[in-house]
């Protein structure tokens, strides 16, 4: 039977902190926005463009109460937890707006960012009342991290099943090979020798790590922490891997129930307290999916993304949002499903990815919708890094291709400028399921490398919807 994904003592940690949060927004209410996606999706860049677009009054027109001229402003307020680092916004925005534009680096811990956002409420009282104010908190972390979820509603067996299945797969990496032919060298059964766990922990995080490079981009292997162990590299809660089910009860102090007993304190110490601080607590959530990075890796990666979405939302609280039980359990509303990076493919390809990412989560969707909360979908591009053009009756995308970059034989030395067909998404989505591979033309761009300016001297991030999911996820707040 699956496990329970939260202890009693969970639940009651949860309704303290929901409890503690109603307190602290008495006077001032406070949404938190969870901004979800697996490595790579561009959560970071998202969060960036979203403070700087509020903070700067940014190109925004599908956002209403900008639209409206209704939003008079925001600004950045103290962190209300200050035991989670702060969202280095500033750094961040460097990055994209500098002298040499470049992206941020990926999000390699947990951090946080409150908005204070000032508004003209459209409610009958709002003409005596004076303007309204909104905390928004946003919560950054690793998409790695994310992988880790569904574990807390396995057992050790179950979840050894499920990834020795998975590194036996024909598409697996070489590595998952290596891994394979080291375990059949030892015998759990025996005493557990620290040298033979370490190696297996090594080898398997070798495979995990062969498994997210772009040839493969498969989504749905944790431990995610293996790959991000930070303070906990070389210790026993991340020294454990996959072994094969036992024919009959082991005794304590073998391979086999070591490793077991290091799973579960995997869970304890480094799972089920990241769902229950931040992932417990959440009143929106965009997710962010890398589809075109799938679809250029193969079947194989896109089926393996939809199976990983659609558990990893499974663990999420999803539902109507009541106004008094929200004051010990507050419930995921509104998801909005987001393909980044719609950028790299032309407009008229737009409507085929945002179809094909509803493929995707079709399952998670309808989950949420049955919890009651109310879903979308999106193709966007938080910064758009290219631009479009028609060379030959071709529809083309213009822009630099990082550093590094290869096409065709050739290697690109991120200052050369091009104009690239990316290829035709299929019309019917179900093609993207099928064995044959999409032949897409998939490059890396840099950002912008020249913005324009508003008024006030501050950078204009150009950007695909970003308005349009802007105003799903936050607009009904700022009536």
């Amino acid at each position: 039977m699956p496990q329970a994904p939260t202890t009693i003592t969970d639940e009651i940690g949860i309704a303290l902190g929901n409890l503690a949060d109603a307190a602290t927004g008495t006077l001032t209410p406070t949404l938190r926005l969870g901004v979800t996606g697996l490595s790579r999706a561009g959560k970071t860049i998202f969060i960036t463009a979203l403070v700087h677009n509020l903070l700067t009054g940014g190109r925004l027109p599908g956002f209403a109460p900008l639209a409206d001229g209704r939003f008079i402003g925001a600004r950045l307020a103290e962190s209300p937890d200050a035991s989670i680092p702060r969202f280095a916004y500033e750094q961040h925005l460097d990055a994209l707006t500098g002298k040499t534009p470049h992206w941020p680096e990926s999000t390699r811990r947990i951090s946080q960012l409150r908005l204070v956002l000032k508004f003209q409420s459209q409610q009958w009282w709002a003409g005596w009342a004076g303007p309204s104010t909104l905390n928004l908190d946003i919560v950054d972390y690793p998409g790695e991290w994310l992988l880790d979820l569904p574990l807390l509603s396995l057992s050790f067996a179950e979840w050894s099943a499920e990834a020795l299945a998975r590194a036996g797969e024909p598409t697996a990496p070489a590595e998952a090979r290596t891994y394979l032919d080291l375990l059949a060298t030892l015998d759990a059964s025996k005493e557990i020798s620290e040298p033979d766990a370490e190696k297996l922990a090594a080898a398997f995080t070798a495979y995990l790590r062969a498994s997210r490079a772009d040839t493969h981009a498969l989504s749905t292997l944790p431990p995610g922490r293996f790959l991000m162990p930070g303070d906990l590299e070389g210790t026993p809660a991340l020294t454990f891997a996959p072994l094969p089910a036992p024919a009959s009860a082991l005794r304590r102090g073998s391979l086999y129930a070591t490793l077991e007993h290091r799973f579960e304190a995997y869970k304890d110490i480094v799972v089920r307290p990241f769902f229950r601080d931040h992932f417990a607590r959440l009143d929106r959530q965009i997710v962010l999916v890398d589809t075109l990075r799938a679809l250029n890796a193969g079947p194989a990666a896109v089926a393996d993304i939809e199976t990983a979405l659609t558990e990893i939302l499974a663990c999420f609280r999803q539902g109507d949002a009541n106004p008094f039980l929200r004051l010990i359990s507050r419930r995921i509303d509104r998801i909005l499903f987001a393909a980044t990076k719609a950028d790299h493919v032309h407009s008229t390809s737009h409507d085929r990815l945002e179809a094909i990412l509803n493929r995707l989560v079709a399952r998670a969707a309808r989950r949420a919708k049955f919890a009651g909360a109310e879903t979308s979908s999106v193709a966007l591009a938080a910064v758009r890094a290219t631009r479009e053009g028609r060379i030959k009756d071709l529809d083309v995308i213009i822009g630099t291709p990082e550093a590094g970059e290869e096409l065709d034989g050739k290697v690109y030395d991120g200052k050369t400028e091009i104009a690239l067909f990316p290829g035709d998404l299929p019309a019917q989505p179900e093609a993207a399921f099928g064995d044959t591979p999409i032949d897409l033309n998939f490059m890396r761009f840099l950002p912008p490398q020249k913005l324009e300016r508003n008024a006030e001297g501050a950078a204009v991030l150009p950007h695909i919807r970003f308005d349009r999911a802007l105003d799903f996820l936050i607009g009904d707040w700022l009536r």
